[in-house]
């Protein structure tokens, strides 16, 4: 990986932020991805894939609320977190993430480049980095120019004050075309770095629902509360089944991407089906589909979705980044404060369905801190320069055996 010796020379690399207030200093110029980085099928690790989403949701699941998170987001931002990982803290994340941090870039890397698009569709992803100008961090830049190469990561070196939580919030709110305006309330104060993923994504049917195809009907909640909602039918050609439930697929515009729906059977409660599920078992079901006319009715729907995930991706292995004096990200920078950790990760999400296709949008951010190292302790002289009483102990009874004073040395 070739070093950027003159990354952070900021008179020939910074460039005034296209973010609201400007505090921002932009320094994407001066790191140029290298295209020749090697590559991997991301389909050929689906598996562990689909099994790290599984296991966020089932861990990010609530039946109070509807819940929504996106996997993809989340890794993308982990991901990059992960390239400054070291030691303990980067085993942990990669035995979460099935695969290692390596191939994982390079599966990222060809996903990125080969996402479709048109007129009728789009999932875009963005990547970010900010960190704090302030003189106690030191930035690693193979770090840099690693997220730069696999994840086209806009850099950018900021005060950590208001205006930069402002610009962090607008390029959020610009990357997921204004479904996620805002993701940070505040900016720690021993914040040294924010990793965000942005996504977008926005498509249009196949077979657009037309207004005859839309009915009020009666959507029952597992306590028996009774809904009206507005429930769009249509036929579907490809069906799903497993022991627990059905359902179906419908496809977006092309057939790039489709919405997959499961409804567990009679007496299977959401949580208990999601308990049986595993990215081997799900991506079975979708992968061992029936052709055959399902008679399909999926309501409009509309709702939004936030979570802190420390507490869920602690429970999947990864506890050390968490952790103030474990975590060992020694390849991300260095700050004279204290070791770096990750203190939270924040996820928020947005999704509509529609008569005429689908809109979501996710963000994540990984917020790094340093802590303050522990004050030393107040040291005591005892210094043998006079008389003094001495003792031989038993250290098992701690029972003195010989007690003695010297009160003069000749």
């Amino acid at each position: 990986m070739k070093r950027l010796a003159s990354l952070l020379i900021l008179s020939s690399l910074i460039f005034t932020s296209c973010t609201s207030s400007g505090s921002a200093a932009n320094l994407s110029a001066g790191i140029t991805p290298q295209n020749d980085v090697t590559t991997a099928e991301i389909g050929d690790y689906g598996n562990e894939l689909t099994d790290f989403g599984v296991n966020l949701f089932s861990e990010s699941f609530t039946e109070e609320t509807n819940t929504l998170i996106s996997p993809l987001s989340i890794l993308y931002a982990l991901a990059m977190t992960a390239n400054g990982a070291e030691g303990d803290t980067l085993a942990q994340m990669e035995e979460m993430f099935g695969i290692d941090t390596e191939t994982l870039n390079a599966c990222i890397k060809a996903y990125s480049n080969s996402l479709p698009k048109s007129e009728k569709y789009k999932l875009n992803l963005a990547n970010s980095i900010w960190f704090t100008d302030a003189e106690r961090f030191n930035v690693n830049e193979n770090f840099l120019q690693t997220n730069a190469d696999y994840f086209g990561a806009d850099i950018f070196k900021a005060p950590f004050d208001s205006g930069t939580k402002n610009d962090i919030n607008n390029w959020v709110k610009e990357k997921t075309d204004g479904m996620i305006p805002k993701i940070l309330d505040k900016i720690p104060p021993n914040a040294v770095m924010f990793l965000v993923n942005a996504l977008a994504f926005e498509a249009e049917w196949l077979d657009i629902y037309e207004k005859d195809q839309v009915h009020d009907t009666i959507f029952t909640t597992e306590s028996g509360d009774e809904r009206t909602v507005e429930m769009m039918y249509s036929d579907e050609g490809v069906y799903l089944e497993d022991e627990y439930a059905t359902g179906f697929i419908k496809y977006y515009s092309d057939r790039k991407y489709a919405f997959a729906a499961l409804l567990p059977n009679e007496g299977t409660t959401v949580s208990d089906y999601i308990s049986t599920l595993t990215g081997e078992t799900l991506r079975n079901t979708l992968i061992n589909s029936t052709n055959t006319t399902v008679n399909a009715g999926l309501p409009k729907f509309e709702f939004e979705f936030d979570t802190e995930l420390s507490a869920v991706l602690s429970s999947m292995g990864m506890s050390d980044a968490f952790d103030e004096f474990n975590a060992d990200f020694s390849g991300l920078g260095t700050s004279t404060r204290g070791n770096i950790f990750v203190s939270s990760v924040l996820h928020k999400t947005y999704i509509s369905v529609g008569e005429k296709g689908t809109k979501a949008g996710a963000a994540t951010v990984v917020v790094m801190e340093d802590c303050m190292s522990a004050e030393p302790l107040n040291r005591k002289n005892v210094i043998l320069d006079r008389p003094f009483v001495f003792m031989l102990i038993d250290t098992e009874t701690m029972l003195p055996f010989f007690i003695g004073s010297v009160m003069d040395i000749e």
